[in-house]
């Protein structure tokens, strides 16, 4: 038997590993009040608690329907979570009275948790998505485009990336990262074999077709769309660069990485010429201190980095709330400050073992469609991570993403905890026990000798001295003769002579001619021209049949030539006035006869 590989369940090692993330958000909640009011004050514990418990009713949802999940990764963004909780308390503590975005993001963790373990509870099987490849593709471009619509549409901060309906405010991008990824994975597991086809050969790279080119220019079009109406240079990078991962991991062709990145590129240069909001990106990663006052975020950050050096300067001690929009998509600037290069470089580590936790999954997974949406959801995610953190340190220019589970934001957790639901689920499947039998435990006949029998055999001719024959005994298993209604023979009905002898139809006379007789009845079949068809005339058992007459016999000759033969079907007592006819479709010879054809 082929060898099995058994995960353990592991689920009391993700309950401390659990713990001690919970414990992350205790201690910096603890610390920063310890060192703004050297005291632990009034219910500072009552939002690290009931993130705990939120933590805990989750961790019971997928020990329950997942039990083979992978035991780090809800531990992990919990850290990650409690760790952002943590800093966005702190920075309400900065504004006087406090502010209570904490106790908010508390409200969408608990709506976040709630939607993941539904999602837990009802799809357990993520093979399930794959079934509506082109739905899952409309939506995700709906989502993707909404914000530019008239009515719903919103622009923050110089981009249109939002929708806003009375005062609640979304979005899109975040939920249509998740759908667009379930998309892809299911089209190129269809489509993978046609777009892998090699085309022209150019500088010892096979590149696509040109008819297969259509779906990359699709993406790169809606790309660009986002890129010039939503003037969001993030959700462009994420989208397309999500499509050209996955197309190239379907088809494991360099070429499409290649085309990819030179259309990325392509578009950069096309939006920094035509658009001014791409200039002053770029102008504010190339040189922020040539514009103080436009590029005040970014240098504020600079400026935070240097003050906290490795070790940062503390919690609660140091001074992130001057960076606009710290809690947003500079709270790494926060944290890199507080906590130090060292801190900071944790927290990626935390998002490096998430992405290597589940492009493990992918690796596996025993199904294609499990391979590439793993595979797009962990790539997803790293490039979020990348492009945000390298944005806020200067690496590449900024973009309005958000850190995931870090950040404040109700549309982002949502996504991200829905984004942790289908990991778990995948890791889940690719996890639990599958028993692969080995082709040699089939029994296979292909080796054993066959015989060829007939599909009808003489009843009447098998004697009990040929009956330990295998054939025989198959012969005999055969069900009721054929119905001559399903065969195109004309049929006339002949009365018998005194001596019960069959008589030919009217109009049939002649040597080439065969009547079958059966209780009044009798099938003619004329000859064919010039054919030395067998003629034969079969009496069957009937009413009229003289119980102790011999068996009926057919008399089969050619041009004048005949002999007796016991008739097919001969035993076999009919229905009264149904016309019948002996079929023998097979006629083989037996050993001790020689064939008259």
């Amino acid at each position: 038997m082929a060898e099995v590989i058994v995960y353990r369940k592991r689920g009391f090692v993700s309950l401390l590993m659990l713990m001690l993330a919970i414990a992350l958000c205790f201690g910096g909640y603890a610390l920063t009040h310890l060192n703004q009011y050297g005291a632990l004050t009034g219910d500072w514990f009552v939002v690290p608690a009931a993130f705990g418990g939120i933590a805990l009713v989750v961790w019971l949802v997928i020990v329950w329907r997942l039990p083979y999940a992978d035991p780090l990764l809800l531990p992990c963004v919990v850290a990650l979570n409690g760790i952002g909780l943590a800093m966005i308390h702190r920075l309400d503590l900065a504004t006087d009275p406090p502010m209570k975005s904490a106790e908010l993001q508390l409200m969408w963790v608990a709506i976040s948790a709630a939607l993941m373990c539904l999602l837990v509870v009802f799809l357990r099987d993520h093979r399930r998505l794959q079934r509506y490849t082109y739905v899952w593709f409309v939506a995700g471009l709906v989502l993707l485009l909404m914000p530019l619509l008239p009515v719903v549409g919103s622009e923050n901060h110089g981009a249109r990336i939002w929708i806003r309906i009375g005062q609640f405010s979304f979005q899109p991008a975040e939920i249509a990262k998740i759908i667009l990824s379930i998309a892809f994975a299911a089209y190129l597991t269809e489509k993978r074999d046609v777009l892998a086809l090699a085309g022209h050969r150019f500088l010892g790279i096979d590149f696509p077709r040109a008819r297969d080119l259509g779906p990359i220019l699709i993406m790169w079009g809606a790309s660009l769309l986002v890129l010039v109406f939503q003037k969001d240079l993030g959700t462009t990078l994420l989208f397309f660069g999500l499509f050209v991962m996955m197309i190239y991991v379907a088809t494991e062709r360099p070429s499409w990485a290649l085309l990819g990145f030179l259309m990325l590129i392509g578009m950069g240069v096309l939006g920094y010429t035509l658009f001014d909001h791409v200039k002053v990106r770029f102008g504010s990663w190339l040189d922020p201190f040539a514009n103080y006052d436009q590029n005040l975020q970014v240098i504020n950050a600079q400026f935070g980095f240097a003050w906290g050096g490795l070790f940062g300067t503390g919690w609660g001690l140091g001074r992130p709330y001057l960076t606009p929009l710290a809690k947003n998509d500079f709270i790494s600037a926060a944290i890199g400050e507080e906590l130090g290069l060292f801190g900071l470089f944790a927290v990626i580590m935390i998002f490096a073992l998430i992405v290597a936790r589940v492009m493990r999954a992918a690796l596996a997974a025993r199904e294609p469609f499990g391979k590439l949406l793993a595979a797009g959801l962990a790539f997803v995610f790293a490039l979020q991570v990348f492009v945000i953190i390298g944005g806020v340190t200067r690496l590449l220019p900024l973009t309005g993403l958000t850190t995931p589970f870090v950040s404040q934001g109700g549309s982002s957790l949502v996504a991200n905890y829905l984004l942790l639901g289908l990991m778990v689920t995948i890791t889940h499947q690719g996890r639990r026990p599958h028993v692969d039998v080995s082709p040699d435990e089939y029994v296979s006949l292909a080796g054993d000798a066959t015989q060829s029998m007939s599909a009808v055999a003489p009843r009447g001719a098998v004697s009990s001295a040929t009956r330990s024959r295998p054939q025989d005994d198959v012969n005999e298993a055969l069900g009721p003769r054929p119905d001559p209604a399903d065969f195109e023979a004309p049929t006339e009905l002949v009365g018998r002579d005194g001596q019960g002898a069959p008589r030919p139809a009217a109009g049939m006379a002649g040597p080439g001619a065969a009547g079958v007789g059966a209780a009044g009845a009798s099938v003619a079949r004329p000859p064919e021209a010039g054919a030395e068809a067998p003629t034969e005339v079969v009496g069957v058992a009937g009413p009229n049949r003289d119980p102790g007459a011999d068996a009926p016999t057919e008399v089969v000759g050619g041009a004048g030539a005949a002999r007796p033969r016991p008739s097919a079907w001969a035993d076999y007592d009919g229905d009264d006035g149904e016309a019948t006819q002996a079929l023998d479709p097979v006629d083989i010879p037996r050993k001790d006869e020689e064939d008259p054809r």
